[in-house]
Formats: structure tokens, sequence, C-alpha cells
């Protein structure tokens, strides 16, 4: 049995609108691997941030034994490495120290890490960042470099349970597959915040934040995934054999009550056939009305027990409704030359990729990968027109939609339907509120500030102004669109890229998610250069 870390007892959650987040949530977390999943706006990186002790429940509590470390998705580049590495104060204490200090607080604050520097800088030289220094400015790092840098704190912190929000985001491919590696020999408790599928796969359970709170499930994100849909099948199954109960019973009471009143129209007529007298007939016609009372109360009483079954199996089924995207742009020709790069220098990328010629097509569809800070972004910032080259020709004869990491677009104090009726004057709000419905986004988000929307929610914001822009694009130009998507959305974007009729090109890290595109070309930047590569099928 494993030791628990961290138990969760009746907690509710309020938002500062008066809207229930979440209530009554139960569990227990101890040293397994676990990866915590559910949809956007769930509130899952709320939960980890009551976790943590950044927030108070509304009501309930959290119990937390040892110590606790927690890494948010949103990573503040401020100060230095040292202090995005979480030793900033022990390192400034030990200098002091050096330099004669005999100040107690500073020998409180390194305690047992006299060698602090030199683990920080092994751990720099494993993650491919020896070219850092404690002091270099936290701003100068790529999102990749900062949030490896993060993740060495977690690693420095020696807590007992760490909680780690979407830790793979910006990552390229070796140092995610390095992230999976460490967490593997991660020896405390563990919780992952996580819509990676691969790094999902490498969990010892997966517990899901949905409606109806919390729910654990063994092994990774494949038995999950099995998992789930099994349930709902059930829930769906039970939910449609109750309504047809209900159903067929509503029939049965019907034709009773319709014999009821024939044999009580028919007493009533042999009665006055029979030339009865009155006193006989009234009491007839109390002991039918009798009848037909204690009729209707029972089948009343039967038709509440069958509806309270119905709203029992509808309990159990998850109101999440299916998202769903819609790729905008018509079929176009293969052989037009949408966009030529000749001999290009690319600005702020390094010497190995600084130049690269290239000719995309009007339905190529092209996965660029490779490292972090290799150019890749750079190169769509150049085909969107917001960077210029620093040599050479750049020519783009088509529409282009572009999303960038930093959703640099949104104005956060604009609501989702602002920010889509400026990019689409023609198609009326009614369409465009219903595009966002379809993406997840109801008539309630789609009318507040994005600035108050979750990660995923703001993705999706960017991403129907990409998708639902007038004219449509031919281009679409898509730099990490997988970053902070649940499961669903990101298979709806999935779906969608399939049917895609334009060029595409996409930057991302996510193997799963780059294999499930169809992807007729692969850019390949490394060391090496820029190389283009066909796909077989």
């Amino acid at each position: 049995m494993t030791n628990t870390c961290l138990t969760l007892e009746g907690v509710f959650f309020t938002l500062a609108d008066g809207r229930v987040l979440f209530q009554k949530l139960n569990e227990a977390f101890d040293q397994r691997r676990t990866g915590l999943v559910g949809r956007n706006g769930a509130g899952k990186s709320v939960l980890a941030r009551l976790m943590a002790g950044e927030l108070t429940p509304s009501s309930g509590r959290i119990v937390r034994s040892g110590t606790l470390h927690y890494l948010s998705q949103y990573i503040s580049q401020e100060g230095t490495v040292a202090s995005l590495a979480g030793v900033h104060s022990t390192l400034a204490a030990l200098a002091r120290i050096e330099n004669g200090s005999a100040d107690p607080a500073d020998f409180d604050a390194v305690g047992e890490r006299w060698d602090i520097r030199d683990r920080l800088q092994q751990e720099l030289d494993r993650n491919g960042l020896s070219h850092l220094r404690p002091d270099t400015p936290a701003a100068a790092l790529s999102g990749g470099e900062a949030m490896r840098v993060a993740l060495i704190a977690a690693w420095l912190s020696e807590a007992s349970f760490l909680i780690l929000d979407e830790p793979s985001n910006h990552l390229d491919r070796a140092n995610r597959l390095a992230l999976m590696a460490q967490l593997q020999r991660w020896p405390h408790g563990l919780l992952v915040v996580s819509h990676d599928r691969e790094l999902l796969e490498e969990m010892e359970r997966i517990v899901e934040l949905s409606s109806l709170g919390l729910r654990s499930y063994g092994g990774g994100y494949s038995f999950y995934a099995e998992c789930k849909r099994n349930e709902e099948e059930s829930a769906r199954r039970l939910l449609d054999q109750r309504k047809l109960e209900r159903k067929r019973e509503a029939q049965i009471m019907r034709e009773q009550q319709e014999r009821q009143a024939q044999r009580s129209a028919k007493g009533a007529r042999d009665g006055r056939d029979a030339n009865q007298a009155r006193i006989l007939l009234g009491g007839q016609k109390n002991r039918a009305e009798g009848s037909a009372g204690k009729l209707r109360q029972r089948h009343a009483a039967q038709q509440e027990t069958l509806s309270q079954r119905v709203r029992e199996a509808a309990q159990q089924v998850a109101p999440c409704a299916a998202i769903a995207m819609h790729a905008m742009t018509g079929p176009q020709a293969a052989r037009l030359r949408i966009a030529e790069l000749e001999d290009v220098a690319l600005p702020y990328a390094p010497a190995a990729t600084h130049h690269i010629s290239l000719t995309i097509t009007g339905q190529q569809r092209i996965g660029v990968v490779g490292p972090n800070g290799c150019g890749k972004s750079t190169l769509l910032k150049l085909l969107a027109g917001q960077v210029a080259p620093q040599a050479g020709r750049c020519k783009v004869r088509a529409r282009v939609a572009y999303l960038d990491q930093q959703l640099a677009q949104l104005v956060p104090r604009h609501s989702a339907i602002q920010h889509l009726l400026d990019a689409n004057r023609e198609a009326g709000e009614s369409a465009l509120r219903t595009h966002l419905a379809q993406m997840g986004l109801d008539a309630q988000l789609a009318a507040v500030p994005v600035a108050t929307l979750s990660g995923g929610e703001r993705l999706k914001v960017a991403l129907a102004c990409a998708l639902y822009a007038h004219p449509p694009a031919q281009l679409l130009l898509l730099d990490e669109p997988s970053n902070h998507l649940d499961l669903a959305s990101l298979e709806a974007l999935e779906a969608m890229l399939r049917q895609y009729q334009g060029a595409l090109l996409v930057v991302s890290h996510d193997e799963v998610f780059m294999q499930a595109l169809r992807l007729s070309h692969r850019l390949h930047c490394g060391a090496d250069g820029w190389h283009m590569t066909t796909v077989s099928e």
C-alpha cells in the first residue's frame, strides 16, 4: 500500500462571479504517477492550485503530508535563471557566507544544500542548458528553455509531492522524452495535469475531473480512454433503456385509463337503459369515479418512480457536448505556388538554420519539426508577414491565417464573439456564436473577457479567429496548436485539419498529434540545416 500524500475531503470551489466550478470532490493521491485530465474549463488548473495551497477551497478541506512543489503552466520569465530554478535565495546566502557572513539566517537559508551551485550546474548540463548561467536573465530564454529551467526547480526541490501543470508545453521532442524519463525515475508523489497523450501513457493512473466530480482509473491513457468509452456507452444505453421503460409504461397507463373510461361510460349507458333509480345510478357513478381516481394516483406514482430512474441514469452521463471545428477554405490548385522563399536569412535563427529556401504549393500539408530555438516559429512569423527576412526574397501569394504560441492577437478585455466579429463581418453573429458553441464555448463563455478564460478556452478563441475569418485563409500557419487543448478538442482539431483543403504549415512537438494530420511533407530543422521529406502513407 502506497503512502497517501494529499487528500481532498468534500472540496467545493466557487468562482468570483458566483458559479460553482466543482463540488464534493473526494480523492486521495499517493506516490503513484497520476495524470489529471478533463475538458477545458473544468477547473483542472484551479484544482492544482488548490492542492498546492495557492487557493483556498470555498468549503471542504485539503490534507497534505510532507513538502509539495507546484509548477504552473504559465512560467514567469522575471528575474534570473537561479530564481526560475528556485535557488536564488540559497545561492545568494551561500555567496554571503563565502564572503564572510556569519548571519544565522544565511546558514538557515542554505541548510544542508552546500552543493547547490554544483547541483544546479549539473542539471543545466543534463538538460542541454550548459550555455546558461545562474545570473542569466530569465527574459532571455525561449519558452522551451524557461520550462526546462522551471522543471529543474522541481527536481532540486526534493519535495515529497510534485504537481506539474502542462509540463510538456513548449518542449521539443528530445526534451519531452527526457521529461518522461525523469518522471519515470521520480521516487515520490506526482500529479501531472496534461493533455499530452504520450506523457499520460506513462502514468500509473488517470484521474478525470468532470461535472460528475473526480473519477480514478488505473493504468495510462490508453486504458483510461477505453474505460471511458465503455462507461459512456453503458451510461447512454442505460439512459435509453430507462426512457424506453417510461415510454412503454406511459402507453400502458393510457390504455388502462381508456379502458376504465369505456367501462364507466358503458355502465352509465346500461343504467339509463335499465331505468334504474337515480340513487342507484349515483352510487355507480361515485364508485366509478373513485376507481378512476385511484387508478390515476397509482399511475402518477409509477410515472414518478420511472422518471426518477431516468434522472438517476441521466446523472451518470456527463453533460459534455461533442466538439466540432470546420475548415472554411475552398479547394485550390494543388500545383499553385502560394509561397516562395529564396535563400532567405531568418532573423534570430542560429547559424545552422539561418538560411532557408522553400516553395509551398496549394495543398501541401507540412509538419515543421526540430529542437527548441532552431527557427521554426520565426519561419511562420516570416510567412505571416510579422517579421522581415534579413536577406533573400520571401513572396506569399495567398491569404494567411496565423496562430502563434502566445496568442498575441487576443485582446484580454475583449470577448470571444468580439474577436470573431472583427475577423468575419460577413457571416453574422448568430452563425459565429454557433461556431463557438460547437468548439465548447457556450453563450456565457463567448461573452466574457478572454482574460477570464482557461488556457485551452483562449486557444479555441484564437483558433476560431483563424478558421472562420473572412475571406477564408488559403495558407494556415499553426504554431503549437495542441498546447492547452483538452483531449476531445484535440481530436476535433485533428479531424478538421485532415479535411482542410488549403496549404498547411504546423509546428508541433506532439508526435501523436502530427501523425493524426495526414501530412504530405515534413520540414526538418536541425544542426544540418533545413530538409524537406515526403511522408509515406
